[in-house]
């Protein structure tokens, strides 16, 4: 990924809150056919140092499992909040009109070998662990024991675990970081009133981060 320098994050502790922010994450493996990508939510563990490792599942008829090549990293992409930057935000419009439209995101790139595993105990707690993480939030959250056992037991038997100890970590923030502080109070002023309360929070944070 193409990372200029006044966009790069590289902190560890920042990037495993983003990838748990993220939600569906894009896995992409070499096969002897090409390219497969799937998508789905994943967890991160902070164990082994530094990176961490990748978890989740895939249905088990998902041939991705199966074809790709074991000896090629797998890269995992998490996207962050986006959104179109308008000129019109800009005071640098009003000031002298050289301002062109750009698009603001953030990515994260993991890499890594994928690894698969089916034990019945092991894939319950992943899918615990998924269930719980998303449903947290709610006033009365559901819970994978709700469910009679032996159906969550055949539900788990069309899943397949996999699991991916990242060996590299790119990040990338480009939040207006490259702009004069006028032109980044507009965009986040600008983004705010077209009801992008989310950018606007995550171009400020970037702004506050290189004070």
């Amino acid at each position: 990924m193409y990372i200029p320098a006044h966009f790069k994050e590289d902190r560890i502790d920042v990037l495993h809150e983003a990838i748990r922010a993220a939600g569906p994450a894009t896995l992409v493996s070499m096969t002897p056919d090409g390219l497969f990508a799937s998508h789905a939510p994943l967890l991160v563990d902070p164990a082994p140092a530094p990176y961490g490792t990748l978890i989740g599942h895939l249905a088990k008829a998902n041939p991705h499992v199966r074809i790709a090549d074991p000896a090629v990293e797998t890269l995992v992409i998490f996207h962050g909040p986006n959104g179109y930057i308008t000129p019109s935000y800009y005071a640098a419009k009003r000031e002298h009109g050289k301002v062109v439209p750009t698009w603001n995101y953030s990515a994260i790139h993991a890499y890594g070998t994928l690894e698969t595993f089916d034990e019945p105990a092991r894939l319950l707690e992943i899918v615990t662990r998924l269930t719980n993480t998303f449903e947290s939030p709610r006033a009365a959250p559901w819970a994978v024991s709700d469910a009679p056992e032996e159906f969550v037991q055949t539900m788990l038997r069309g899943f397949v675990g996999i699991s991916l100890r990242i060996t590299r970590l790119e990040g990338k923030v480009k939040m207006s970081q490259n702009r004069p502080a006028t032109d980044i109070g507009g965009v986040v002023d600008g983004l705010r009133q077209d009801g992008r309360s989310d950018l606007a929070a995550a171009v400020a944070q970037a702004a506050r981060g290189q004070d």
